[in-house]
């Protein structure tokens, strides 16, 4: 029997105001909505989800280690702001790295302000996906499911 992959879905500050918070750029659906959808792509992918969303960077990064001793099989994150400031996040999802990252974020951050265009954790993680709205987050669970199956491969 093939074990089921788990994938972590964590979300960083503000995004728990998704439908409140600037709704031209974020979207009129939920918080809640996109963990539905998640939930239901989740099921269509054959994979485990778990979502965890912290305003807290220290949260975080708790829940990045935490993933580490529960054997994950991989996060796709949103970190939010931390995206372009936060070398301790950067530093903790270098630390368990066994475990693969895809970045993701809703909107286009090329299209915004300049500051967005930086990212410290893109280059701890297998792939960023942006400006895709709830479907940057289900492109990056098929990012993962890929890199599991080729993992597979090189190691069958």
């Amino acid at each position: 029997m093939v074990k089921k992959r788990k994938i972590l879905v964590m979300n960083g500050p503000n995004l728990n105001f998704l439908g409140i918070r600037e709704p031209g750029i974020y979207g009129r659906q939920s918080y809640e909505a996109l963990v539905g959808c998640l939930k239901e792509q989740a099921e269509k992918l054959g994979v485990e989800i778990e979502c965890y969303q912290s305003n807290h960077e220290g949260a975080l990064i708790d829940r990045i280690q935490q993933a580490y001793f529960e054997k994950i099989d991989g996060v796709v994150i949103n970190p939010g702001a931390l995206t372009h400031y936060s070398y301790a996040l950067r530093d903790a999802i270098a630390s368990v790295e066994p475990i693969p990252f895809v970045e993701v974020h809703l909107s286009n951050v090329m299209d915004r302000e300049s500051f967005r265009h930086v990212s410290v954790t893109k280059e701890v993680c297998i792939d960023q996906i942006s400006g895709l709205g709830f479907e940057s987050y289900v492109k990056g669970m098929e990012k993962l499911i890929a890199h599991f199956r080729a993992e597979d491969e090189k190691n069958s």
